[in-house]
């Protein structure tokens, strides 16, 4: 018999209505054999761990994630998985960071959420939980890393995004198939699974934050550009791009960023689409990028970038180190 260990941080998936006042309120986790008696069926005992307080995902912060990693690392080896019910606001962001603080994961992390409260009649976080469970709980499989499990495919959780504030498939993993479909059946793709590690599990709690995102668009700014690249404590920036990596030509942005660089800020290149990659040199409108040293981000995900940054900046401070890992895909998150 698996032991799971259900952590709720927070969101949505966790709010039931009062009968009396018909408040949303946080739902007890050790009951949830009591709400959902279906998941007895399982050969498996679900423990929980509640955060206090619970967190809405939109203050999802990198202390959060820290406190996230601390949880799992203290109960590794008394648990055979974990789920992680979240807001799926952040979620995505939340398991690239925990996808990269758990080094040598050998076991199922599943983050999963919803869109209505687990409370509400046409709630999507009943099947969520019941089809994370039944994943956690396989016998015969495990899943060596960090996913999100939601509206019936399991994805590889560092390679999402949260496309839909109004539908059940609200992600979407754009440049990396689904690790799993549930029908009728659970189709599980394991020659897609991360290989099971040889060395031994470790947490990483340190994060630097000193990370900024900056969106192009067509009119922007000199003064707002140069504004934010000048920001005090400044190490890293992601640098959302047209399509595959393109970017203005104009001599005020190309020295914006050369300067920026001097001043040992690393840039990372990520494109504005769902799907694709970025190439740099592709275009002449990127080929400049290239030259001053700016770093392809390939096709990573916004999301996955920045925490990736967070994590990298936090725990190496070897300048060539940091962007010889950038390059590299470390759990998954990017495809060379």
């Amino acid at each position: 018999m698996k032991r799971i260990l259900v952590i709720y941080t927070g969101g949505t998936i966790g709010m039931v209505k009062d009968k009396k006042t018909g408040a949303l309120l946080p739902f007890d986790m050790s009951k949830i054999y009591e709400a959902l008696p279906v998941l007895r069926e399982f050969n498996c005992k679900l423990d929980s761990f509640r955060f206090d307080p619970i967190i809405d995902s939109s203050n999802m912060k990198p202390d959060y994630w820290i406190g996230l990693a601390s949880v799992i690392e203290t109960n590794y080896d008394k648990y055979d998985s974990f789920i992680v019910l979240h807001g799926t606001d952040t979620m995505s962001y939340t398991a690239s960071a925990l996808s990269f603080m758990l080094e040598n994961l050998a076991k199922p992390v599943i983050l999963t959420g919803s869109q209505l409260p687990l409370g509400m009649i046409r709630t999507d976080g009943r099947e969520n939980i019941i089809g994370a469970v039944e994943i956690a709980s396989n016998e015969n499989l495990s899943i060596p890393e960090v996913c999100i499990f939601f509206e019936d495919r399991l994805y590889r959780g560092n390679r999402t995004t949260k496309i839909n504030a109004e539908y059940f498939e609200a992600f979407y993993s754009g440049n990396f198939p689904s690790l799993a479909k549930v029908g009728i059946n659970i189709t599980y793709k394991p020659h897609l699974f991360l290989q099971k590690p040889t060395q031994a599990f470790k947490a990483y709690k340190k994060l630097d934050d000193n990370v900024i995102l900056i969106k192009l668009f067509p009119g922007i700014k000199e003064s707002y550009f140069r504004t934010i690249l000048s920001m005090e404590g400044l190490k890293g920036v992601v640098l959302e791009t047209y399509g595959s990596g393109n970017a203005p030509t104009e001599e005020w942005f190309i020295e914006a960023l050369t300067e920026a660089i001097e001043k040992g800020i690393i840039i990372y290149n990520v494109t504005q689409c769902k799907a694709g990659s970025v190439a740099m040199g592709h275009y002449e409108t990127s080929a400049h990028l290239a030259e001053i040293g700016i770093i392809s981000g390939h096709d990573i995900t916004t999301e996955s970038a920045i925490a990736k940054l967070m994590f990298l900046l936090g725990n190496f401070t070897d300048k060539s180190q940091i962007i010889e890992m950038l390059n590299s895909p470390l759990r998954g998150e990017l495809s060379i």
